[in-house]
């Protein structure tokens, strides 16, 4: 009697791109600048790789890659778990300390490198490198190891879905690093759930704005493949280049963070585009300011949410009957939320601190909880912070929300950032919405300072669009005819640019330390 199970087979997004190879073998796959890859060059180049890995690596050695949206890092997503190895690719903004304690901590054995960041392996001690120089050309050394290896279709050694396919590594800027660990199943249900909510298919051409090195792309370069889609790669953020790639490549669909979102709707080649993107945007709470800056060029947002614990977007904030009816204002306000779980993933909760749902009542406010198939299968070599991030037997986000009579949630904050005034929560988001309202305002970062009497205030941090002004008067007035007067904020500093992640989130934490200066803690 077979012992294989004929009605089943182990979960893995590597099969998304055996099967568009062979149904589109000739239709292009991937451009970056001049060079085009087709389905077939793609799985092939992905087939040498990983059969070169195969041969020199062991089953389960980790493979790290620094490199930026570029083919290289592409393939490696399908060739890595294909030669049995675990992919660690690497953000590109990190500190050369940084790439060294994560290729030491994750016991990379081989780091594929970009030749423009050699510089961030200064630390990285003696592991084995090989450069990508991202020409496409003979000479360019990644050429020549792929050129060792073999085109022919590679049998995957893959026994249990619930394998480790990749380890992410968290931003540490309340300590180290830790490495997320994801698995073969959850990707593939990661990838699918995009696919559906992003609105993807056949016709789908992915710009590559979104880091590939952060939360493996969201599962965007397993999603996009399964879509049988084509990937247009992009080295880094260029607005304008942004622009010419919708008109030139006829883009359908990108990702990207409010902060990117900003660049491309405000830049000067800005303008309606005749056909209509779909642009998913996460990493903070969008304004409704940019949702309705995006609308009027056509870029149609998808706000989704999650963490790098839950490979990226969890939720979607999906679009109602009725909505389209509302005024620009009201329908933005609404997308701006956080939304509901994917379809691949279970309903998340808002909950108090005994693990009891908060009412929903858009008001009372708790802690994001989530679990189920997007959700991580554990921190690497950290067994008590992972318990600690699964206790109650859900993954603690540490994002305070509220949960509304529709079943959608709001963040409000993360639980650090959250303003004390006199007793009082003030929610920043609520506070930089407000602030970007304002016509002349670019950007807002709200943060608490030290008061007297209140304890803590709201203070924002503003860049202005060019060629505008406001003053620090006008920025408070506005506010307080939008919000509570006690939520506007007390002062208002202009700034040049804010401090960001490489993911383009604004590091509050350093502006909050610069204003608590001289105190024992960051609260008063």
């Amino acid at each position: 009697m077979p012992q294989e199970k004929v009605y089943r087979s182990e979960l893995t997004p590597v099969s998304f791109l055996r099967r568009s190879a062979a149904l589109f073998p000739e239709k292009t796959a991937v451009v970056h600048g001049e060079r085009r890859y087709t389905y077939r060059e793609f799985g092939e180049r992905v087939d040498r790789l990983a059969s070169r890995l195969r041969r020199e690596l062991s089953r389960g050695d980790r493979v790290a890659f620094l490199c930026p949206n570029i083919p290289a890092l592409l393939e490696a997503h399908f060739a890595v778990p294909l030669s049995g190895c675990v992919l660690v690719a690497i953000n590109t903004r990190l500190s050369k300390g940084e790439v060294g304690y994560i290729l030491e901590h994750s016991g990379a054995r081989v780091v594929f490198y970009d030749a423009d960041l050699e510089g961030l392996l200064a630390e990285a001690g003696g592991i084995e490198r090989v450069r990508v120089e991202d020409t496409g050309g003979p000479e360019d050394p990644y050429e020549e190891y792929l050129s060792a290896g073999s085109p022919e279709p590679l049998q995957p050694v893959l026994e249990d879905e619930e394998e480790t396919i990749s380890i992410n590594y968290t931003s540490g800027t309340t300590g180290r690093p830790k490495g997320v660990m994801y698995t073969h199943r959850g990707a593939y249900l990661c990838a699918l759930g995009n696919v559906i909510e992003a609105g993807m298919g056949y016709d789908t051409r992915y710009l590559w704005t979104l880091p590939m090195f952060h939360c493996n792309g969201w599962t965007f370069p397993w999603a996009v493949t399964a879509a049988g889609g084509i990937h247009v790669c992009l080295r880094r953020v260029d607005p304008e280049k942004i622009w010419d790639l919708f008109d030139e490549e006829g883009i359908t669909h990108y990702c990207g963070a409010p902060t990117v979102q900003i660049g491309i709707a405000n830049h000067e080649k800005a303008h309606r585009l005749d056909k209509p993107v779909r642009t998913v945007v996460a990493g903070a709470p969008p304004s409704p300011t940019l949702i309705e800056s995006l609308e009027n060029i056509n870029i149609q947002p998808l706000h989704v949410y999650g963490l790098t614990e839950t490979y990226g977007p969890i939720t979607a904030c999906v679009r109602q009957d009725g909505w389209e009816d509302l005024t620009t204002e009201e329908r933005a306000r609404l997308v701006a939320r956080q939304g509901q779980g994917y379809v691949t993933s279970e309903e998340v909760r808002v909950v108090d601190e005994k693990m009891n749902d908060v009412p929903r009542d858009g008001e009372t406010m708790g802690e994001v909880v989530m679990r189920g198939n997007m959700v991580m299968k554990g921190y690497f070599r950290d067994e008590a912070a992972t318990g600690e991030a699964f206790r109650g037997g859900w993954f603690h986000s540490g994002d305070v929300a509220v949960w509304h009579p529709d079943g959608y949630v709001e963040i409000r904050d993360r639980s650090k950032d959250v303003i004390i005034s006199g007793g009082e929560n003030i929610s920043t988001i609520e506070v930089e919405q407000a602030v970007v309202s304002h016509p002349a305002v670019l950007e807002c970062a709200v943060v608490a300072i030290p008061d007297e009497r209140w304890g803590e205030r709201p203070k924002a941090f503003v860049t202005l669009k060019k060629g505008r002004e406001a003053t620090q008067e006008e920025i408070i007035e506005h506010c307080r005819g939008r919000i509570a007067r006690f939520k506007a904020p007390a002062k208002v500093e202009f700034v040049e640019e804010l401090p960001k992640t490489s993911t383009g989130k604004v590091q509050k934490f350093v502006l909050r330390e610069k204003e608590w200066t001289g105190r024992e803690k960051l609260v008063n």
